[in-house]
């Protein structure tokens, strides 16, 4: 089969290589990890080249590929904790946040007048990067499958091994602490942000 100009491997990486890291890096929070997931990509996509038919574009089908690694990834993590325990690690108590009734006790933060400009500052992302490294690894696995991946909850579950009730809690207390540390860093009076 006659291979066109747009699954020729040797551009992937100048091509699409940054893109992926980026990615990676954002979803697994480990460099080596991240670059080892690229390359995972790039050597799958070799194997499966004569598969590419062109009906969507290269990135877009290097990323298919990417996201099933990455979630290879989260699956193998997910059976090793199971194997030595796992990590309970439940992070700082965020419940003080709330009021008896179930309400913020401080205001929050309000966001730019237009959001979607902020989520398309890159020093948003580096700044949400280092928010997201500083959950447990659990909480943050369970975040970036299903707000980054978007996976349906019976899937993280499954994926990582986990109950619907446990999922929810890791959940719960990831978006708390990932509120707390964009406030800080992005939202408050003294942050770079917004």
């Amino acid at each position: 089969m006659d291979q066109d100009r747009t699954t020729d491997p040797d551009r992937w990486v100048d091509e699409h290589g940054d893109a992926l890291y980026g990615y990676a890096l954002l979803r697994l929070r480990n460099a080596e990890l991240a670059a080892e997931v690229v390359q995972e990509t790039f050597l799958e996509a070799i194997k499966a080249r004569s598969k590419f038919l062109g009906l969507s574009t290269e990135r877009t089908w290097l990323v298919g590929i990417f996201k099933h690694k990455i979630i290879d990834q989260f699956r193998h993590r997910a059976s090793r904790a199971r194997g030595i325990g796992g990590d309970d690690t439940v992070g700082p108590d965020l419940d003080d946040s709330f009021d008896a009734r179930g309400s913020w006790r401080d205001s929050i933060a309000r966001w730019a007048d237009r959001p979607e400009r902020e989520l398309e500052r890159a020093e948003f992302w580096e700044i949400f990067r280092a928010c997201l490294a500083e959950l447990p690894p659990n909480h943050a696995e369970a975040f970036t499958l299903v707000e980054l991946e978007g996976l349906s909850s019976p899937e993280v579950c499954n994926l990582l091994g986990i109950t619907p009730t446990n999922l929810w809690a890791r959940l719960h207390r990831a978006r708390l602490q990932l509120l707390k540390s964009l406030e800080t860093r992005w939202f408050g009076p003294d942050a770079g942000g917004a």
